[in-house]
């Protein structure tokens, strides 16, 4: 199951490459791709599975936390994405 490992860790990496890059192309860090949640999500589910397999109960815990935090993430973006739309704060 190590493949498992391996591979969420290239999922966040390439997810996070990917925001640097596009922030670095624009010359600006204000706005946050939807990807980053997505792809954080994806590894994180990833990572917990992994974690489960080699029976780590910290990192269990740790990548559970993470992946609240993308849905978080992505939740927030979403909701401040239709605010803008609507004209609303």
């Amino acid at each position: 199951m190590r493949w498992v490992g391996w591979l969420a860790a290239a999922i966040l990496l390439a997810t996070i490459s990917r925001q640097v890059w596009t922030q670095w192309h624009t010359g600006s860090s204000a706005g946050v791709s939807r990807w980053l949640f997505v792809g954080q999500i994806a590894a994180s589910i990833g990572f917990v599975a992994y974690s489960v397999a080699v029976r780590d109960p910290v990192f269990v815990v740790t990548n559970a936390l993470m992946l609240v935090a993308a849905v978080v993430g992505l939740w927030i973006f979403w909701r401040n994405r239709n605010r803008e739309t609507q004209g609303i704060g």
